[in-house]
């Protein structure tokens, strides 16, 4: 077996990860109507992405396109979400990136229309799996704005809250950038309940959150942040 095949799904098993986490999404009412994208590398330069103007728990593999790093459609016929443009930048950004989910998630979207990052040292799971995750300012659905805002967390951390938006995830693969989206969620509902329903939180100390990072370390999880 070649580098490039222990490295990257092939285009079926993309595929089939890509129909898997549009259903998972659309049946946690992570997504609503035809909300969210999804992307998987399958090599260096390309990657399959979901379409634009369909439902992500209702996708057929035929609606799903093949494209290049530079937004360059290679096989598919249904039109890819504008949105993709931030999917290719995070790429970029960041080589190790293999798969990315964008999604609204009720309470995570809460915190991003608020304005709110996802910083606390009170989850150890949280410290653990996923990290700070930042909040970016809001910007216009398709917009160049929207992966330029992105872009600079793309190397220290595990995902982003979209300002006014929703939140993006991505991983080693497309499960593991999937079930970020779910721990995100969890995350955001636990803060929700912590600090606003019942008001306090006890905190982890500073040699504790050093002792979570290095599990986190420990299980080649290489970014995240610290919480402050």
């Amino acid at each position: 077996m070649s580098n490039e095949q222990k490295k990257y799904p092939s285009d079926q098993e993309a595929k089939n990860l890509i129909l898997e986490v549009g259903r998972r999404m659309y049946e946690k009412n992570y997504v609503v109507s035809n909300d969210g994208n999804i992307t998987c590398k399958v090599s260096d330069y390309e990657v399959w992405a979901t379409p634009t103007g369909v439902s992500k728990g209702f996708m057929k593999e035929e609606m799903l396109s093949k494209m290049d790093l530079d937004g360059n459609v290679i096989e598919g016929t249904y039109k890819i979400s504008s949105e993709v443009k931030m999917h290719l930048r995070i790429y970029k950004e960041n080589e190790d990136i293999r798969a990315v989910v964008h999604a609204h998630p009720l309470v995570a979207t809460s915190f991003s229309i608020a304005g709110i990052p996802l910083d606390s040292r009170t989850l150890a799971e949280g410290v653990v799996q996923l990290g700070v995750v930042p909040c970016t300012p809001f910007a216009m659905p398709g917009s160049n704005d929207v992966p330029d805002f992105v872009a600079p967390y793309c190397k220290e951390y595990n995902a982003v809250l979209l300002g006014n938006h929703g939140a993006v995830t991505w991983g080693d693969d497309l499960m593991q950038a999937y079930y970020r989206m779910e721990s995100l969620e969890y995350f955001a509902n636990i803060l929700l309940n912590t600090r606003y329903i019942i008001g306090k939180a006890n905190e982890f100390t500073d040699e504790q959150v050093d002792g979570l990072i290095a599990i986190r370390q420990s299980l080649g999880i290489k970014r995240g942040g610290r919480p402050s």
